[in-house]
């Protein structure tokens, strides 16, 4: 994360912020799983992984990035982070631990995934302190706070998971 603009002030971009750590902590500890061939592990930190990043793309695609696309110069960075967002979202619906070749694809997907929580940290966020109006930085928390309604089952695992690494 960028430390120059202060974007990191914003109510809204603290919490993806905080939410792509827990999601990097999540894949190293499924990274760490796939690595020792620990099966069970792995699909249980891929399944803690998923239900975790559903929130997440759902919070900044129709909160941050719907109220980025108004303005057309973001269309195309905004569509490749939906890519991104789509390809792991498919990714970890279809791959098997157990598999090696689904082990490999899915650590060369977690890299990707650090590259691109990069692209919206050092990027998008920043732009969005200078593109978006008070209404539309409304509008996207008030998506985030949709995308986010309470899930105790999701907290406990977590807890769970921080408690075992």
């Amino acid at each position: 994360m960028c430390t120059y603009c202060g974007c990191i002030d914003i109510p809204l971009i603290k919490e993806f912020v905080t939410e792509h750590e827990v999601t990097l902590e999540l894949a190293a500890g499924a990274a760490e799983a796939l690595r020792e061939g620990a099966v069970l592990r792995a699909r249980g930190r891929l399944d803690l992984l998923a239900r975790q990043l559903e929130a997440h793309w759902r919070g900044e695609e129709e909160g941050l990035f719907a109220a980025m696309r108004e303005d057309p110069q973001y269309a195309e960075y905004l569509d490749e982070l939906v890519t991104d967002h789509a390809r792991l979202r498919a990714l970890l619906g279809e791959a098997d631990p157990a598999v090696a070749l689904d082990r490999a694809r899915l650590l060369a997907a977690f890299d990707e995934l650090r590259v691109h929580i990069t692209k919206e940290e050092d990027g998008l966020f920043p732009a969005s302190l200078s593109a978006l109006s008070g209404e539309q930085w409304d509008a996207a928390m008030a998506a985030w706070r949709k995308a986010h309604p309470e899930d105790p089952s999701l907290d406990e695992d977590l807890v769970r998971v921080r408690a075992t690494t």
